[in-house]
């Protein structure tokens, strides 16, 4: 990448953090206290082989070359921006993209789970998003479950020869949609309905977020769609070094 393209990322970096201090709090991301301790201490040791298979992946691909830093880096900053941005939902909720599509069709889904969780920290203790006794569901929903689903939408779609573009839209349209569904399992998981169970409860937290995440999470395939669009003009030999470009072919 050109010197303009790296200070517009670094731009994009600081941004991002001023947008995210000015809205309300109040998101997705499980709050701090809100799960009883066995859940989130079992979430965050499910996580544990994810982060470590992340830190290798992660640490594979910068020693292939030291220039997939860059996209590492942007890729990292596009998940921090459009998840600290919080939309009210109608229903008395709250919701916002989560942006590891990006990620996890460029670096693979465990490479994301590093950025995911890095990503959450920062929300959780400087923005108060989310919280640190809930890392573990916050992560596993967010940056582990759906880029695996991501990934694998995309990869689907390739083999299947669908157009490179509605690939790419699918995969992050579907894996936003699914870090609802796993956040929502993990709420009713800990606090089941009393008529119904957990399956009933389920159904309720899916009907509070989707008025809101049906429509962000469109809009999240667009734009990581346009960012993919932006970044095989401007950043084509990066992406034949992680293969991307032999792939999209």
């Amino acid at each position: 990448m050109t010197k303009n393209q790296r200070k517009s990322i670094a731009a994009l970096a600081v941004v991002s953090v001023i947008m995210s201090i000015t809205v309300n709090s109040n998101a997705m991301h499980i709050m701090e206290g809100y799960l009883p301790p066995k859940y989130s201490i079992a979430w965050g040791i499910l996580c544990i082989p994810f982060l470590v298979a992340g830190f290798l992946s992660i640490k594979m691909k910068l020693k292939d070359s030291r220039r997939n830093i860059t996209l590492l880096a942007m890729a990292g900053a596009f998940i921090f921006v459009i998840s600290s941005l919080k939309i009210p939902s109608v229903t008395g909720s709250c919701s916002h993209m989560t942006g590891t599509g990006l990620g996890a069709i460029l670096f693979g889904p465990t490479a994301v789970g590093i950025l995911g969780i890095i990503v959450l920290l920062f929300q959780a203790i400087l923005l108060a998003h989310g919280g640190l006794t809930t890392l573990g569901a916050n992560t596993f929903s967010m940056a582990i479950a759906g880029p695996f689903l991501t990934f694998g939408i995309y990869k689907l779609c390739m083999k299947l020869k669908v157009n490179k573009w509605v690939s790419v839209f699918l995969a992050a349209f579907i894996g936003d949609i699914f870090t609802y569904c796993v956040t929502s399992f993990q709420l009713a998981m800990a606090y089941p309905s009393p008529e119904g169970g957990v399956g009933a409860s389920v159904v309720k937290f899916l009907s509070v977020f989707a008025p809101t995440q049906l429509p962000l999470a469109i809009l999240e395939g667009i734009l990581t769609l346009l960012i993919m669009i932006a970044l095989e003009t401007y950043a084509k030999p990066e992406l034949k070094m992680l293969g991307y470009m032999k792939e999209a072919k």
